[in-house]
């Protein structure tokens, strides 16, 4: 399901206007990627959490020359399902 698809989706299941439930969307998202940026957490019951870990830096290597690469720390965005969401999925 691509975004487009997920408003549609949105606005049927709602009764919004696909205007609004775009709008709605794209709060949702600005608002979890501003809380998760300044290290929040976001938990909704029954769908999941999203959260923020640190990856340390690790040596990899090149599938195609076999050399030893240096991969750098980052921070990485996490989900972890909900119990009413994965009993859906299951």
């Amino acid at each position: 399901m691509n975004k487009a698809e997920l408003i549609d989706a949105i606005a049927s299941e709602s009764g919004l206007t696909k205007a609004d439930a775009k709008k709605a969307l794209d709060g949702f998202v600005t608002a979890t990627a501003s809380a998760l940026k300044t290290g929040d957490r976001i938990s909704l019951v029954g769908f999941g959490s999203f959260s923020v870990s640190n990856r340390a830096a690790r040596t990899g290597r090149n599938p195609q020359t076999g050399k030893e690469i240096k991969i750098a720390a980052k921070n990485v965005v996490r989900f972890k399902a909900g119990a009413e969401l994965s009993g859906k999925v299951n």
